[in-house]
Order: C-alpha cells, then sequence, then structure tokens
C-alpha cells in the first residue's frame, strides 16, 4: 500500500477531511483525528481501542504494531503501509473512524 492508497481509504469515509499534525497528514472527523500519515509518509497510524489493537497485531504482526509509549497503550497503532493490503487497512481504518465520529454520524452511515 502506497501513501496516496491510505490517504484515499482514509477520505472515503463520510465527513472525513484531511488536516495537518506536527507537520505531516491527518484525517479528521467531528474536528478529531482518527488517523495519521507519519512524516516520510511510509506508515500510517490509526487510533483503535486497546481490544481492537490486540486483535489487529496479533492478526497481522507484520502489518500492524502498537505505537511507542502512553498513544501505544491507549490504542494508537502503526501500519506499515509496504507491507498492508487494501482490505485490512480499509477494516483498520473503518474501526478508528467509528471510534472518533460523531454517533450520529456512525449511525447514518449503517443504516446507508
Amino acid at each position: 500500500m502506497t501513501a496516496d492508497e491510505f490517504r484515499s481509504l482514509a477520505l472515503s469515509f463520510p465527513e472525513t477531511l484531511e488536516a495537518a499534525h506536527v507537520g505531516h497528514p491527518d484525517f479528521r472527523v467531528g474536528g478529531k483525528i482518527f488517523a495519521t500519515l507519519g512524516p516520510d509518509e511510509d506508515w500510517g497510524m490509526v487510533k483503535l481501542t486497546a481490544e481492537q489493537q490486540a486483535l489487529f497485531v496479533r492478526a497481522e504482526s507484520d502489518v500492524f504494531r502498537p505505537a511507542n509509549g502512553a498513544w501505544g497503550r491507549r490504542g494508537s497503532t502503526i501500519v506499515r503501509l509496504a507491507d498492508a493490503d487494501e482490505a485490512t487497512v480499509r477494516q483498520a481504518l473503518m474501526a478508528a473512524w467509528r471510534n472518533t465520529a460523531p454517533k450520529r454520524l456512525v449511525q447514518d452511515h449503517d443504516e446507508a
């Protein structure tokens, strides 16, 4: 997966906007970040729950790993783009988007 493919997937979710956070791209819904691209755009980050993170890491440890420090302990999960495939990254981004989006937006998306 490339950074452009990650970006395209992230932006495919309802009401997602691209902005910047500490000098690199991030993806927001309802004004809150649910994913980012690293400064060199060779990795991404998705904001998962600790339980979701454990599932993704266990299923594909070559693609997913917890971010360093407290961020990682709270679910921030690094995605190694070169080792990732679209279907898996879409699932992770969907989980991150759902975790972050306003409840009414998630509900509207589920009903669509």
